[in-house]
C-alpha cells in the first residue's frame, strides 16, 4: 500500500460493538506490519482507559483524549491540557449551566475521573480502573474533559462560554468534548508528522464519527467505515464495510492482495 502509517479510530472503527479487535482485524495489521507499514490509534478515549482494548496490536503511535496527548517510541511527544484551575472553572460552568447533577468525565494523563449516578463499570467493563469522584475542589491537570448536555441550548451557552475550548459532540448520546482550542485529532497527527519525518499524505485514516473528519480530511486517504454518521461518510474519500463485519480487515487484505 501506498502510505506508511495506517491510523484508526478506536470506537466504532477498530473495535467491534463489543469492544474487541477481531482476529481478523489483528492479522491483517500485523501483515501490514511485516511490510513496513506503521499502526496507529487516535481516540477520544483517555490513554489509561483505552490500553486494555488494544491486546496484542501494540501500536507504533498513540493519540489519545482527542488529540491531547500522542505518544511515539514508549515517549510522549506532544502534550496539551488544562491547568488545576482552568479543570476548576470548566466544570463549574458545565454544573452552572447544565445543573449540579450533571455528569462530566475528565482525562488526566495517569487517570480517567467521572461522577456517574450509575457506576458504569457494572454495565461496561471497558471502564476499567475508571476512578469515581464528586468532582468538589477538583484541581488537577487535565487532557479533557466531557458533560452529558442533553439541551441543545445549554450545549450553545456552554460553547460560548467556553470559547477558549475545541468543542466536538459524540453522535451516539449527549456528550460533549471540550479539550483546549486547537488541540484536535489532526493537530495530533501534524505533530507525529513532524517527528516521524512523514508527510499527512503518507497517512491512510479509518473513522466514523465526528471527531474523525477533520483527521480524514487531512490524511492521504480518509476512510469512513460503512456505519459511520452520514456527514463522515460525505467527507471520506472512501468508504468500506462496518466495524462489526470486518471492514478494515476486508479492505486490507484487499490492499495487501494487489501488492502480490
Amino acid at each position: 500500500m501506498d502510505c506508511k502509517l495506517l491510523l484508526f479510530d478506536l470506537d466504532g472503527t477498530l473495535l467491534r460493538s463489543d469492544k474487541t479487535i477481531s482476529k481478523r482485524t489483528l492479522a491483517a495489521l500485523l501483515e501490514c506490519r511485516k511490510q513496513g507499514i506503521w499502526i496507529g490509534v487516535s481516540t477520544s478515549r483517555g490513554r489509561q482507559n483505552m490500553l486494555s482494548f488494544l491486546g496484542a496490536l501494540e501500536p507504533d503511535i498513540l493519540i489519545t483524549s482527542g488529540g491531547a496527548l500522542v505518544e511515539y517510541g514508549g515517549q510522549y511527544i506532544f502534550q496539551a491540557g488544562f491547568s488545576g484551575e482552568e479543570t476548576r472553572r470548566i466544570i463549574a460552568l458545565v454544573r452552572e449551566v447544565c445543573g449540579a447533577d450533571c455528569e462530566i468525565t475528565v482525562d488526566t494523563v495517569d487517570s480517567h475521573y467521572w461522577n456517574y449516578k450509575i457506576d458504569p463499570k457494572r454495565q461496561d467493563q471497558s471502564w476499567g480502573d475508571s476512578i469515581y469522584t464528586d468532582f468538589t475542589d477538583f484541581c488537577q491537570n487535565s487532557l479533557k474533559i466531557c458533560a452529558e448536555v442533553f439541551n441543545e441550548s445549554q450545549a450553545q451557552r456552554l460553547q460560548e462560554l467556553l470559547s477558549d475550548c475545541d468543542c466536538i459532540r459524540f453522535s451516539d448520546g449527549y456528550w460533549y468534548k471540550f479539550t483546549k482550542k486547537g488541540i484536535t485529532k489532526e493537530r495530533a497527527i501534524k505533530e507525529v508528522c513532524a517527528v516521524c519525518k512523514i508527510g499527512t499524505k503518507d497517512i491512510f485514516a479509518f473513522g466514523d464519527d465526528y471527531a474523525d473528519i477533520g483527521m480524514l480530511r487531512l490524511c492521504g486517504k480518509g476512510i469512513a467505515m460503512g456505519n459511520a454518521i452520514d456527514k463522515v461518510k460525505e467527507e471520506a474519500d472512501l468508504v468500506i464495510g462496518s466495524n462489526d463485519k470486518d471492514g478494515i480487515a476486508e479492505y486490507l487484505e484487499r490492499c495487501v492482495k494487489k501488492e502480490q
